[in-house]
């Protein structure tokens, strides 16, 4: 992680989180447990070409069933709430109390948004980001029932292709990730990027 500054600010409001976004930073939390919050630039940025994602055979034969009912912002709350209670000891969580209230009043706003999966009337997965512009910025998913998660990133870029967004940013990369197709570029390229996007006149 590159340019990270630790603070004990206890109120992200929508307006400091959105100019933050607009100029390629991000808040983290270094636990669930960490009351403080710092900013992160990547020196390289995880980002998914949306005109080069990729679907794994495996999970176009799981797509083809339509196992789960995919739904857009009906329990953002939830979402969060299984993003920061995920079961992941190589990752953990950083979505601490300060993060999960900027976040439900970005959602409040308008800014922030979930995709769900959800099987026989339950929420079994689902991911959420930030919407500035053309731009959407994904910070996190959960998966109870497997693929899950997976789907719900599938309906979130077929969404985004059909709003004309430009871009979607992974902050970083994983294994998982480089499945369907997302790449590191140097925060250079990735500013270069970011600002047509987020003027672009697209609408989640």
């Amino acid at each position: 992680m590159a340019g990270n500054n630790a603070t004990s600010a206890n109120n992200l409001s929508p307006e400091l989180l959105l100019r933050a976004y607009a100029t390629g930073i991000f808040p983290m939390s270094e636990s669930a447990d960490d009351p403080e919050i710092f900013w992160v630039r990547p020196e390289l940025r995880g980002i998914i070409p949306l005109d080069g994602f990729h679907i794994p055979r495996s999970l176009k034969k799981t797509l083809e069933r339509s196992p789960f009912d995919i739904r857009m912002d009906t329990a953002f709350e939830q979402v969060l709430e299984g993003c920061a209670n995920r079961l992941d000891p190589d990752v953990g969580t950083w979505i601490n109390q300060t993060i999960r209230n900027a976040y439900i009043s970005l959602y409040e706003a308008g800014h922030c948004h979930s995709v769900e999966a959800w099987q026989d009337g339950r929420l079994v997965g689902g991911l959420y980001g930030v919407s500035l512009g053309g731009a959407f910025f994904g910070e996190s998913m959960f998966s109870h029932v497997t693929d899950a998660s997976k789907i719900c990133l599938v309906h979130l870029v077929m969404h985004l292709r059909k709003r004309g967004f430009q871009l979607l940013d992974t902050q970083f990369i994983t294994d998982h990730l480089k499945r369907f197709g997302a790449i590191e570029i140097p925060a250079s390229a990735y500013e270069d990027l970011l600002l047509p996007a987020i003027l672009a006149p697209a609408e989640f």
